[in-house]
């Protein structure tokens, strides 16, 4: 994988399952590595995960257009039991969620912004874009860029506690079931 440092990124499969990151990522949003393999779903921890429940300045439309987006991989992966076991899991576990799925939106988006609110970095905004590996259908490439001059402030100040020589960190994704 090309080195993107300092840029934050991570590579998802179609469960949204965080299955490698940039320690930028990490130094972000949450370090992936302390957590258990059932909670390196990016679905997961923007919904259920208790430590990032004000993260998302719009919470409300990151959730629609991600839940939008699971939607759609849902379709794509019906027979997909453990995604099913993920629906399952965050509908249950949210009532947020739960209302939210019930809307039926179904979309992807390969490019936007998020408004996010960092614990000592403060308030932010990155543009991400998503990119489709050719040698690896399912995966997902996602890239954070700060979207403003502040926001390039705010992320380097973040980045700057990385080793930018670490390589792309990766983990095995959950096996089939959650838990």
């Amino acid at each position: 994988m090309l080195d993107l440092s300092p840029l934050p990124a991570m590579l998802l499969n179609h469960r949204f399952d965080i299955i490698a990151w940039k320690p930028e990522m990490a130094a972000l949003v949450v370090d992936f590595g302390a957590l258990p393999s059932e909670q390196r779903n990016s679905m997961w921890l923007c919904t259920l995960h208790p430590g990032l429940r004000d993260f998302y300045r719009d919470r409300e439309r990151t959730l629609r257009e991600g839940i939008a987006d699971l939607r759609a991989a849902w379709a794509a992966h019906p027979d997909d039991t453990a995604l099913s076991e993920l629906i399952d899991e965050l509908t249950s576990g949210s009532e947020e969620v739960a209302r939210l799925w019930a809307l039926r939106d179904v979309r992807v988006n390969g490019r936007g912004k998020k408004r996010l609110r960092h614990a000592t970095a403060g308030p932010l905004t990155v543009e991400y874009e998503v990119l489709a590996p050719l040698q690896a259908p399912g995966q997902r490439l996602v890239i954070y860029r700060a979207a403003d001059p502040a926001s390039q402030r705010a992320l380097d100040a973040v980045t700057a506690t990385c080793d930018r020589v670490r390589p792309l960190m990766s983990a095995e994704a959950p096996a089939a079931g959650r838990a």
